[in-house]
């Protein structure tokens, strides 16, 4: 179960604090796969951030015992600097994850990376540098996987092995979706949040989530 308890966020301005949401009080529990819908300034990428660990609110908090994911995808916490190697190890101590060998070996095939994967992802083509941040996703194991309107990356085959690789993970862990396209939250989602004026609600129901998102 994921605990949302008086979550605020805003930031300040010459006018007052500008709320991007007030309150939220929600439970996700661990066997729903869940949609977050919202407007553009909603606060979708934001909760999903904040759930991340890779921002705060200013009040309120997030309570789970859930390992979660960084947002798939994210290249936040990468150095550029740094080899494919050596980023897979620093991401690894940066969320108390565990690297070993044969998960460096794996996030290196699944990348397709070849010799590449000890060159400094500096070096990387956006391409290369959208595989590596995928299969870095992949390379662990997480309770809950956060993912911010990217499901797969790369050409027709990257992608169809992508999604064969978020699916394995789902039968143990359930996924948090922040998406615009709603096919795709119909076909991956059996709950939604919906995040409006400021608040947030829990719907059992994907298809009352949607219609109540359309009808904002």
């Amino acid at each position: 179960m994921i605990r949302i308890r008086n979550l605020s966020k805003y930031y300040p301005t010459k006018f007052g604090a500008k709320y991007v949401f007030r309150d939220l009080n929600l439970d996700i529990p661990n066997d729903r796969d869940v949609a977050i819908l919202g407007g553009n300034g909603s606060g979708k990428s934001t909760l999903l951030r904040i759930m991340a660990g890779l921002d705060q609110g200013n009040t309120g908090k997030v309570v789970t015992r859930n390992v979660m994911s960084w947002p798939l995808a994210l290249s936040t916490g990468l150095v550029n600097q740094m080899t494919g190697r050596e980023n897979v190890r620093f991401v690894s101590r940066l969320y108390g994850m565990r690297a070993n060998p044969d998960v460096e070996a794996y996030i290196a095939e699944f990348a397709e990376l070849g010799e590449s994967f000890d060159m400094p992802i500096g070096e990387y083509s956006s391409g290369m540098r959208s595989k590596f941040n995928f299969a870095l996703s992949m390379g662990f194991n997480f309770d809950t996987y956060l993912i911010d309107e990217i499901m797969a990356v790369g050409d027709q085959h990257f992608k169809k092995k992508c999604r064969k690789a978020l699916e394995d993970k789902r039968s143990r862990s359930n996924i948090i979706l922040v998406s615009h396209e709603m096919k795709l939250v119909r076909e991956h989602c059996n709950a939604a949040i919906l995040l409006a004026f400021g608040h947030g609600e829990f719907y059992e129901s994907v298809d009352n989530a949607i219609y109540r998102y359309r009808n904002l």
